[in-house]
Parts: structure tokens; sequence; C-alpha cells
């Protein structure tokens, strides 16, 4: 008869057998109680044995051994990341860019190993090798779409650990040093670009609007008050959409976040600009774009370049790139005096989470900060 042998303080069981062997036991984390496949020839032989599943229980790493005996599996990399782009809730030029990532970068590296064999080693090397190519922003960008799905795969049990576990790669330092417009290169700007035109620039500049927002703006989306009494005009820009471009073309979705939908105050100096647009370059529907293609439809980024390139030029700015101009309202508003909340409420720039914290900012503020604004403007 066996004699069961269980020393406190230790690890699992050891049980002698009639042969003088020694058998081991142990209760695993869920519950269940595992011996060891064979018996072994000396009780420190069965002790080792039970420090090293005890050792993989406090790692985290510790698998049921039918599990550890069951073939690695073969699901590949790819197959997995189609299933993770496909079931994810993303916007389609968001799909768009990750797809181009996985074909063009990741794939090609792993795409057909399995998901469980990829390393820590394996994630490195691939790391090092995007880095001989300069492009920081587009290294990070593969990295963390990488770690994303390695650590879904994590939560799916796919995996017994992410390999990602390079510190910082998922974010790159800033290439191109963003120096805001001035005030005198801002008018430059304008007087250089045709008439059709210089109402955009400037909503860029004061209104800090993205490139996406201001191609999708319509006539309604523009609020203009008559002067009385009592109070001057004053107008605001409602921002409720985006437009981005897509391999087949256009697509009309929602700002980037939540926050991104919002009103925003124009400086009453640019009033007269902005009424006298809407009169010569604007069809009388209620729905026509204020920065239409000559030949209709929504205007193509490539196309506004061929004429603001020149402009800047002409301001001695080669280095302002269009999406630099809302900087430069970022940093027109913030002279004013705003506060975070308020600059936060006027840009859309936020998370979710964000918007929901700074979505009391007064509307009355906002209008005082395009006020302020002019006020820059005239000296």
């Amino acid at each position: 008869m066996a004699r069961r042998k269980r020393t406190p303080g230790t690890f699992g069981a050891l049980e002698k057998l009639p042969s003088g062997r020694h058998r081991a036991r142990y209760r695993g984390p869920d519950g269940r109680r595992y011996t060891a496949p064979t018996p072994f020839l000396t009780q420190r032989d069965a002790r080792g044995w039970l420090a090293l599943r005890q050792a993989d229980i406090i790692k985290g790493q510790w698998m049921p051994p039918d599990a550890e005996a069951q073939p690695q599996s073969k699901l590949t990399f790819k197959t997995y990341a189609d299933g993770w782009i496909k079931h994810r809730d993303l916007k389609d030029r968001t799909r768009e860019h990750y797809e181009k990532l996985l074909d063009d970068h990741i794939l090609p590296k792993f795409g057909s190993l399995p998901i469980a064999s990829i390393t820590a080693d394996d994630v490195r090397a691939w790391h090092a090798d995007l880095g001989k190519h300069n492009t920081p922003t587009l290294r990070a960008h593969c990295y963390g779409l990488l770690r994303t799905i390695m650590g879904t795969a994590l939560s799916d049990g796919r995996i017994k650990v992410n390999p990602c576990v390079i510190r910082g790669a998922g974010s790159a330092r800033r290439v191109h040093k963003i120096r805001p417009a001035s005030l005198d290169e801002i008018a430059v700007i304008v007087a250089e670009m045709p008439e059709r035109y210089r109402a955009m620039v400037l909503l860029a500049a004061w209104c800090a609007l993205r490139f996406g927002e201001l191609t999708e703006l319509r006539r309604h989306d523009i609020v203009i008050t008559e002067a009385d009494g009592n109070d001057d005009a004053y107008g605001y820009v409602r921002v409720e959409r985006a437009v981005v471009r897509v391999d087949d073309g256009f697509q009309i979705t929602t700002p980037k976040s939540d926050a991104g939908i919002r009103d925003v105050a124009i400086p009453p100096h640019l009033l007269p600009v902005i009424t006298d647009h809407l009169a010569r370059f604007v069809e009388p529907e209620h729905d026509a774009l204020l920065f239409p293609a000559q030949q209709g439809g929504h205007l193509a980024p490539a196309t506004l370049y061929r004429r603001y390139y020149p402009a800047r030029d002409a301001a001695a700015r080669p280095d302002l790139r269009w999406h630099d101009l809302r900087h430069s309202g970022a940093v027109l508003a913030a002279a004013t005096g705003a506060t975070l909340a308020e600059l936060m409420a006027r840009l859309g720039h936020s998370t979710p989470a964000a918007a929901m914290r700074y979505q009391h900012a007064a509307q009355g503020a906002d209008r005082r900060i395009a006020e302020l604004l002019s006020k820059l403007a005239t000296g």
C-alpha cells in the first residue's frame, strides 16, 4: 500500500509506492488534482518536478497537463489578423490604414507563422529591421498594431504571453517640428491664394478646423446673425461631419472623436470674408459645399496644395504644412487666455472620455475667444 507523505509548508504531496518509487501530486490553480505522468526513482526528483510546476503557477504560465500534451496550434498570424480586422469596429479609413500596414510591413514577416510561435526575439528583429527605413512614425504605427493584435490573442487564449515588450516602441518622436504661422505670414498666404480658397485658409488658421472638416462644410453649417441694437453680429461654424479619402473616392464620416462634433465661433473680423465667400463661390442650395472642387464634388488635397505651396513660399514658410495652420489656430486661441477646457472644446481635440469631462465649456466663452481673436488681428 502506498504511503502518502506531505511535508507542511511544501508544495504538493509525495507518495511512496510499494516498488520504492515516488509519485508526485499537486492541486492546480483550477482546483483539480494532478499527478506526475511517471513515478520518480528518488524523492528529490519528485520534489524537483513539483518545484517546476509551482514555478509555472507563480509566473502565470501554468497550463493543465493535457493542454501541454496537445500539439502546438497551427493558427497562423495572418488567419488571426484577418479575423481581428473583420470583426473590429473601425472606420473605413482606419481599416484601410491597418490593412496596408499589415500587407506591407507585418504579414511578410509574421503572416505564415503560427501565432503561438512568435517570440519577443522575433519582434525585436523585425522592429530593428523597420528602423533601417528611417520612417519612425510608420514604424511606431506598425508596432502598435502588432502589439494590439497580439494583446487580443492573449485575451483569447491563443498565446501565453504577448511578445511585444519593447518599451516606447508604439510612439514616435515628432520629426517635423511645428512652428505656427505668425499673423503676418497668414496674411501673406491668404493674399497669395486664389480668391475661392482664401476663406478656407482663414477658417483653418483662426478656427483651427481640420482639412476633412473644412472640405465637408456646407452652406447650412455656417450660421451668422445680424447685428441689432444690443449686440454685434456674430457667427459660428457647425462641425458635424468630415470627409476622408479612400481607395474608391471620398467618404463622408464623423469627426475623429465625439468631441469633434462642435460649434466653433467665428472671429468677428472674418464675418465679412465668410459672407462674401458664400455669395460668390457657394451654390444657393442648402447643402452646397463651401469649398468644392472646380468640377464639383469634394476638394482633393492635391488640388488645394498646388495653390497652397506657392502661397506659403511667398510667405517664406516652405515648412508650413496645411495642418500646421490648425496648430496656429490653437496657439492664437491660447494667446487669448482661454482655459484648457475652452481650448479643447474649440478644437474638438480629445478622446470620448475627455469630451465628457470638457463638454460643459461655456458657449459664451468660445464667443469671447473669437472676439479676442479679432482684436489680435486689428493690433
